[in-house]
């Protein structure tokens, strides 16, 4: 396959996607799930299109540039979310219910499959995190209670990050190349990653004069600076042996923190970056795909679906949020929508590359997850919405001068 096989057909399916947009959003169907479905369609299980060695440095290379992009992001939107003050309900859930349904999801895949239990915990840390595109609808809706959009937002604008360890971890364990060691892995991937990702957020913060921001440095500019510290961070990272993309992470946090304005402006001005990073992402994703490796382990890959979407997360949302007086109706709504998207594509697609011997075996069963989430939810969000806005207005409201009464807390 040629680079020009490449670029006509993205640069096909992107001007599709655009042309496409407003139809897209109205319908059940986003761009995520065009975009994978296209990448079906045009891949080794449709018209052999396109063909990626899912063993090859394009794909992980596109999978790391996809994780510093995404991971940066939502670093830098760490601050901003926090300072709200319905916080409590996102972070039990980034705390307890990512764990919980990390090992459900783990237990089912043992069970069920047969994955020994380091694939088994590696395949429930892939499916513990959330997705932000496909919840965007929910999330952005003004008839979905504030509380709710709040905490979907900040649950998975944050749970990729905190998912990449034990995805990583666990990858290394199972590696082929290279022998685990789980101490080594703490004190030089990851303290390193995080020593870093200080050392050079702060570094980057102070690098960017204030006074003169506004004057001195064009907008763009601003913009640019910020993917230069991303992908900067991530090189000089792997380069003293630590952990990339969670110094990229700790990094994008400590900027925000510490310049709002530089978050203000990437935000603005690097959307377009991303959005196409993802549509990539999302292209080669479906062409890896056929039907016969989704179905591969027959009716026990459907187990891990049904596990993961009406299992796993409900379970785990019930006890993070036990004892918040958060009512049921609140509870139902976020336990469903928990999408399975874009991290669990990008890490699986890091997977691919990583020698996992059950590589290919995790990885479709975690594609399979994905695809029925990006199906079922976006049937859904619509009528989710109505649901929950019909609960909202029929909750009794409180006498005048009476006790008032709290659905959930803030």
């Amino acid at each position: 396959m040629s680079f020009a096989t490449v670029t006509l057909v993205f640069g096909g399916l992107v001007i599709a996607g655009a042309l496409a947009s407003g139809i897209a959003g109205r319908s059940f169907l986003s761009l995520t799930a065009v975009f994978v479905l296209a990448g079906v369609a045009l891949g080794d299980g449709g018209l052999q299109v396109l063909h990626f060695d899912p063993h090859g440095a394009f794909v992980e290379d596109l999978a790391l540039c996809a994780l510093i992009l995404i991971l940066f992001r939502d670093g830098l939107e760490v601050e901003a979310e926090m300072l709200q003050t319905a916080w409590r309900l996102p972070l039990r859930k980034l705390v307890i219910a990512m764990p919980v349904t990390a090992i459900i999801v783990a237990l089912a895949a043992k069970v069920v499959v047969g994955l020994d239990w380091t694939e088994a915990f590696l395949l429930g840390a892939l499916l513990s995190p959330t997705d932000p595109v496909l919840s965007s609808g929910v999330v952005t809706n003004p008839r979905v209670p504030r509380v709710i959009r709040h905490s979907l937002n900040l649950e998975s604008g944050l749970n990729d990050g905190l998912a990449l360890p034990p995805v990583l971890a666990f990858s290394a364990a199972l590696a082929a190349d290279r022998e685990f060691v789980w101490w080594q892995f703490v004190l030089r991937d990851v303290t390193l990653g995080v020593l870093a990702g200080l050392v050079l957020g702060y570094l980057a913060s102070r690098a960017v004069p204030r006074a003169t921001l506004e004057r001195s440095i064009p907008a763009h500019q601003r913009a640019l600076y910020g993917l230069g510290v991303a992908f900067l961070t991530y090189g000089a990272t792997v380069l003293v042996h630590g952990n990339g993309v969670i110094a990229v992470f700790v990094c994008a946090m400590t900027l925000g923190i510490r310049r709002p304005d530089v978050r203000h402006y990437f935000e603005q001005r690097s959307a377009d970056i991303i959005e196409l990073v993802k549509l990539g992402v999302f292209v080669v994703f479906g062409s890896l795909l056929t039907l016969g490796d989704l179905f591969g382990d027959g009716p026990a890959a459907v187990a891990i679906v049904v596990v993961t979407l009406l299992v796993a997360r409900p379970v785990a949302v019930w006890i993070a949020l036990a004892g918040t007086r958060t009512d049921t109706p609140t509870k139902a709504f976020m336990a469903w929508f928990g999408p399975k998207g874009v991290a669990t594509m990008t890490f699986s697609l890091l997977v691919l590359g990583q020698g996992v011997a059950a590589g290919e075996r995790i990885f479709d069963l975690a594609a399979l997850v994905v695809i029925c989430s990006v199906l079922a939810h976006g049937l859904t969000d619509h009528a989710g919405v109505d649901w929950i806005a019909r609960r909202t207005r029929d909750e009794p409201r409180p006498a005048q001068g009476g006790r008032r009464r709290v659905s959930s807390p803030t």
